[in-house]
């Protein structure tokens, strides 16, 4: 027999069920993870920070500029003929120059490495790194991966290619944090070896 205590605990769990959505569900899916696009005074170093993020597959990924100009774009043919260095599923984004305080944001849906560069400073090796999820896709394959298919993308530069974090320690710590003032990275001064 029923008692009125478990008929209204069983009510009020199918109610709450009703009106809590998927996302309400699964947990934070529609927090955004806030990214700063980062500049010393002189502008002589630039980064992002986190340089490296793991998310989950819907999550909203917020760049906002603190100083200097920057830009937000994924390594995709689309964007200037540059690689393909996020899920081939996954739609590329190229945000305009933003100034303090703009910002830009996407949401990310597919799993996959998300690799990203700011415009205007690419070549200093201002970069970043997304997983939505799990590791998967070309963000993993060697930089040089698509000559092998007779592809005329650009490469990613040298100082790009230094500046990104290991997939490994985006995996074990979530958020790789840009270090400005400890360890040095050719060109761009900046590092990605604080966790948190």
């Amino acid at each position: 027999m029923l008692s009125r205590r478990k008929i209204l605990a069983t009510g009020g769990g199918v109610l709450a069920g009703l009106f809590l959505s998927p996302i309400a569900l699964s947990g934070g899916m529609d927090e955004s993870v806030d990214i700063h696009m980062m500049s010393d005074p002189d502008g002589a170093h630039v980064g992002f920070d986190p340089i490296g993020v793991l998310i989950k597959p819907g999550q909203r990924v917020r760049w906002i500029c603190d100083a200097n100009v920057h830009s937000t774009s994924a390594y995709h043919p689309n964007n200037d003929n540059h690689s393909l260095r996020i899920p081939s599923a996954a739609q590329p984004w190229a945000s305009d120059y933003l100034l303090p305080p703009q910002s830009f944001e996407v949401r990310l849906t597919v799993e996959g490495v998300y690799d990203y560069y700011c415009t205007p400073h690419e070549m200093a090796g201002m970069v970043g790194r997304i997983i939505v999820g799990r590791p998967v896709g070309p963000g993993l394959l060697p930089f040089d991966y698509f000559k092998a298919q007779g592809r005329d993308w650009m490469d990613v530069p040298p100082e790009a290619q230094r500046a990104f974090p290991k997939v490994s320690d985006i995996l074990v710590h979530k958020r790789v944090r840009l270090q400005m003032a400890l360890q040095r990275v050719p060109f761009c001064g900046l590092a990605a070896t604080n966790y948190g």
